[in-house]
């Protein structure tokens, strides 16, 4: 056999990368193969030659015993194991890494049959011998990778989640602590705005765990309930929220008049969370003594909310990467770069979008845009 391998090595090869190609989805590339079809029927045609010469030692020792070695790998079991792993990385099934080891085997019997080669029992013995062996450490290696792969992305995404669950906790536990301050001042009335903004934040702080456990009753396959309300009342909650934040960093807010017909749909906490953390950037960043703009407004199908700040303009590249997460634009590393990245994805959850303007020299406008409704009215003679 070993003759027969040699004689028809490139037709072998190219029957293999001809049922590779005809497997949807799947190409037969130059990496694909190099650890795999060429070198293994390499090592299987030595293996071969070793046992015709008598060398079983030399035989063993290049395609293993049957069954494998538990203790040591054989050559062949070499380089199946990197041929596993690369077939991982290009984003390959563990499917295709036992079809790409069946198809050699397809392809010496079609080849053989066709051209009447015959091939004795320990001949077979030896080519199954070799095809075990290559496919148990191909996929050994394959899904240890991948296991691998999967426990690494799980950690990132565990640690990204619970970022953003201390970095919205933070920021109601921030509000809360500048309102009860300026109550313990003694110069404000609990019963005023300043005292509603502290039970607010702590109504926010109860709704963010809530909110959490409905994230992972989400994710168990329970669905997400929605709430219609009126952008003006939203607005302002977010002007109530804000004001401390913008008053104790020494810049302006400015709040533009909102229409009371207009309404928003969806999870109020979260879009709420959403617009706070674009606002607690615009004035981390707006330059002292300026001023940051909250506009909402209807444009056709859609609600803008616009903040407006006067940073300076972003440096290049930034507008690319100010939404990833851990992202962080100053020297400043009192938070975790998380903000805009909570923000975005409060935002798409709702069916909206979030994105940046820049208006170099000046500042940069963050944009939160989200279907439009309107606030229900009472039907007609009904009590009001």
């Amino acid at each position: 056999m070993h003759a027969f391998l040699l004689r028809h090595r490139d037709e072998l090869i190219g029957r293999c990368k001809a049922k590779v190609a005809a497997r949807p989805t799947r190409d037969a590339t130059t990496a694909q193969l190099a650890n795999g079809v060429p070198l293994f029927l390499s090592q299987l045609t030595r293996t071969l030659q070793a046992e015709e010469d008598g060398e079983a030692a030399e035989s063993i020792l290049i395609s293993g015993p049957a069954g494998g070695d538990v203790t040591a790998l054989s050559e062949i079991g070499v380089t199946a194991t990197a041929h596993g792993k690369q077939l991982l990385q290009l984003g390959y099934s563990v499917n295709q890494v036992v079809h790409d080891y069946g198809d050699l085997c397809q392809a010496i019997t079609d080849l053989a049959v066709e051209l009447d080669a015959p091939f004795s029992v320990d001949q077979f013995r030896t080519l199954n011998r070799c095809l075990d062996n290559a496919i148990a450490d191909a996929v050994t290696e394959f899904v240890v990778e991948r296991d691998a792969t999967v426990a690494v992305q799980h950690t990132a995404d565990v640690a990204q989640k619970l970022g953003f669950l201390a970095h919205e906790l933070r920021n109601w536990l921030q509000t809360a602590t500048m309102a009860f301050t300026a109550l313990e001042s003694g110069k404000l009335s609990i019963a005023g705005s300043t005292g509603s903004l502290l039970k607010r934040s702590l109504v926010a702080l109860s709704a963010l765990v809530t909110r959490s456990l409905v994230e992972v009753r989400a994710a168990a396959g329970e669905p997400q309930k929605h709430e219609l309300f009126a952008l003006s009342a939203f607005i302002a909650e977010a002007k109530d929220a804000a004001s401390l934040d913008a008053s104790s960093r020494g810049c302006d807010f400015l709040v533009m008049p909102v229409d009371s017909l207009l309404a928003i749909k969806g999870d109020r906490d979260r879009l709420l969370s959403a617009l706070t953390n674009l606002l607690q950037n615009a004035f981390k960043f707006t330059q002292p003594h300026t001023e940051v703009l909250l506009n909402a407004y209807a444009a056709a199908e859609h609600i803008f909310i616009e903040v407006r700040d006067h940073c300076g303009g972003l440096s290049a590249g930034t507008a690319e990467t100010m939404f990833t997460p851990f992202t962080q634009r100053s020297t400043d590393r009192s938070g975790l770069g998380l903000g805009l990245s909570i923000a975005k994805r409060n935002v798409e959850a709702d069916g909206g979008t979030l994105t940046v303007k820049n208006n170099p020299g000046a500042g940069c406008v963050l944009t939160m845009s989200l279907p439009r409704h309107e606030v229900q009215r009472p039907a007609s003679g009904a009590s009001p």
